[in-house]
């Protein structure tokens, strides 16, 4: 099985070269890895105390940040490596300052997998929630250097608890701990001999609390809110945004926000054109036409989960896809979200619609049905947000218990 896993990680590496050709993610992702080996011996020629933190992308990075920061803080002397396995962390979060090194990960072949730790030496190394790279988990075990995986979650349908998962589960026996969001991951887990797990909760909550905290303000969006409610919908895909066009086509009295996933801007001004309302995007916005503009695109990276803090409501996108994004950002600052139909993997997602603070949609007209019931009765309005704020003030605590079991 190995072999096999060795081989289909080559092919795949092969064709994330062959796409590079006409896709320019893909065009990054080999390039980002380009002497990336050769670049590490030089900034490593010291050998510095190093720990290692992996994150997929961005998404996992946020949920790793508080433990970057607590273990920077914790640990004075040693140096923090972080790497990605995807552009889109790695290009947006390569120059963070919480990190003393940024990279991506070399692809997880035997050769790269022995040299990459024998580089960096990690005290120990932290996998952000799905990262299971079996050369790299077997590399660290045989060097006996600590693998933490944190803030993971297991579903039944994961290949560790099919027939042919055998090689998998022994993978993941070679981590020291798995902290995990849930007590059905634990009895996953334990059902497989997987013993070295415990409940933690999820780090995004801390990584939202500590926002929620300190928001970075945005004078303008407060002169194109206004007096008007505001509908903020983020991470939208098209699919999200034809439902969307809808509600913001019927609606008279509300100003919204939208962000879209991937900023493009042939997909911006034909969201644009389907609307009968006044829309700019953000970097054509000023206080002279912020009050009667009624749709903003957000066309910047990084500032969605600081445009909450002025949101009446919030719809998350990716629903009707793969999976939702992220709803703890909107949720901490106390509102009723909305998303697609897609969200069962997630946790809090299906914490919040059994709290009746989330609402699943899969048409137009429901979306419409609950915005009208919000706008038209504050009580109401005020009752949701209060659940969706308190849910997240009572889940805050992860990244301490996962300090406090590696300091020991």
């Amino acid at each position: 099985m190995s072999l096999l896993y060795t081989v289909g990680i080559q092919f795949y590496g092969f064709l994330i070269l062959i796409s590079s050709l006409f896709n320019s993610k893909a065009k990054k992702w080999v390039q980002g890895r380009k002497d990336l080996l050769i670049n590490l011996e030089i900034a490593f020629e010291e050998k510095p105390k190093c720990i290692w933190i992996h994150c997929a992308s961005l998404g996992e990075f946020e949920q790793g940040r508080p433990l970057i920061e607590a273990l920077k803080k914790e640990k004075p002397n040693y140096k923090i490596l972080l790497t990605f396995f995807s552009p889109s962390g790695y290009e947006i979060r390569k120059n963070y300052s919480g990190a003393d090194f940024v990279y991506y990960l070399p692809l997880d072949s035997p050769y790269n997998a022995k040299k990459f730790i024998e580089i960096i030496n990690p005290e120990f190394a932290v996998f952000i929630k799905y990262e299971f790279w079996p050369h790299y988990i077997s590399t660290l075990y045989k060097k006996n250097i600590p693998l933490y995986i944190t803030s993971a979650i297991f579903r039944k349908d994961q290949v560790f608890f099919k027939p042919w998962g055998k090689w998998m589960q022994s993978t993941l026996k070679k981590i020291r701990h798995i902290f995990v969001q849930d007590e059905e991951s634990v009895k996953l887990l334990q059902s497989i001999g997987v013993n070295q797990v415990s409940i933690s909760g999820d780090t995004r909550f801390d990584r939202v609390s500590s926002v929620l905290e300190s928001p970075n303000s945005i004078p303008l969006i407060n002169e194109f809110k206004g007096i008007h409610p505001l509908f903020i919908a983020g991470s939208t895909w098209p699919d999200d945004e034809r439902i969307l066009i809808e509600l913001i086509n019927h609606s008279d009295s509300s100003k919204f926000i939208i962000a879209p996933h991937e900023i493009n801007d042939k997909n911006i001004n034909s969201f644009i054109q389907k609307l009968t309302k006044k829309a700019l995007t953000l970097d054509n916005l000023t206080a002279e036409n912020a009050d009667d503009t009624q749709v903003l695109i957000i066309n910047k990276i990084g500032i969605l989960a600081h445009l909450y803090q002025y949101a009446d409501m919030g719809y998350i996108g990716g629903g009707f896809g793969a999976g939702i994004h992220n709803t703890l950002e909107a949720a901490a600052f106390g509102m009723p979200l909305f998303f697609g139909p897609n969200y069962h993997r997630f946790k809090e997602a299906k914490d919040l619609v059994q709290l009746k603070a989330a609402f699943p949609i899969e048409r137009k007209d429901e979306l419409i049905k609950y915005y009208t019931s919000f706008i038209t009765n504050e009580a109401l309005l005020a009752e949701t947000s209060a659940k969706s704020k308190h849910y997240v003030a009572k889940n805050i605590g992860a990244t301490q218990i996962i300090i406090n079991h590696i300091q020991k």
